[in-house]
């Protein structure tokens, strides 16, 4: 029987991991996949972060527990899944959202700050997807697998926009979406990747100090930035049913910016 949208965007039983999960976007999206009935496994660096960001959501009534791990560590995300699998059972969402970003000119961008983006931003996603495909998702024939981009991973920048490093990793986080949709699809799971504009957080905040919100967001169509809402509405549809026969697409969430040409 067909279901009705209510049933079809339903979460209830749903288990999701959301890494970088303790602030902004990330907590926003658990947010929104809590609110549709799912239990919540957030991560970040920080634990004390992590606490209030568990007891924000377990006061809005959802099912939230965390775990301090970096996902730029390959030793911390393997104990990130092994623990996760042992108190959560399996899951069936994973949101791949914690990220870094640096500005420098690419003449003069440190190396160790390119590795530390490609780790994180493009490694750590990777490790992360394999460990919780391989030992969850593809043995039960279903998953969702939401990765975090950026409209920065869809082309350059305005000049004074230098993020080579960021720009790069966002659009092999696009290009490994579209490979994983396309391979893991026989097992059920869909990969798809959301791209962001500006949205205020800790992460944009030196490029919001630097060029001013107003700014930033006259170049949008919407004149306006993201806010603590935007990113719920297509979060719960790839995590969900309503987004079943979508896989290995992205989409920018980003006011219209993505789409302005000729400045």
């Amino acid at each position: 029987m067909t279901r009705t949208v209510s049933q079809l965007f339903d979460l209830k039983g749903r288990t999701a991991l959301v890494t970088g999960g303790s602030r902004g976007l990330g907590l926003q999206m658990a947010h929104a996949l809590g609110e549709a009935g799912a239990r919540i496994m957030l991560t970040s660096r920080k634990a004390g972060d992590l606490e209030q960001a568990a007891a924000q959501l377990q006061a809005a009534g959802i099912d939230a527990r965390w775990m301090a791990a970096d996902c730029g560590k390959e030793e911390d995300i393997r104990r990130l899944a092994d623990e996760t699998l042992q108190r959560m059972g399996d899951v069936d969402i994973l949101v791949n959202n914690a990220g870094a970003a640096w500005g420098a000119p690419a003449e003069d961008h440190p190396v160790e700050a390119w590795d530390k983006l490609m780790n994180l931003n493009v490694r750590g996603y990777f490790i992360l997807s394999q460990q919780i495909g391989k030992r969850s998702m593809i043995p039960r024939k279903y998953g969702r697998i939401i990765n975090i981009a950026s409209i920065a991973g869809l082309g350059g920048n305005p000049p004074q926009l230098k993020t080579l490093a960021y720009n790069t990793s966002k659009g092999a986080v696009i290009n490994f979406t579209r490979a994983l949709g396309c391979e893991w699809g026989q097992y059920n799971i869909t990969v798809n990747a959301i791209c962001p504009g500006f949205f205020p957080s800790k992460m944009t905040q030196a490029t919001l100090d630097r060029l001013g919100e107003e700014q930033l967001a006259a170049h949008s169509p919407l004149r306006r930035l993201g806010d603590d809402e935007d990113l719920k509405g297509v979060t719960l549809l790839f995590a969900s049913d309503a987004g079943k026969h979508i896989t290995g697409q992205w989409l920018a969430v980003d006011g219209g910016v993505s789409v302005v040409t000729g400045g």
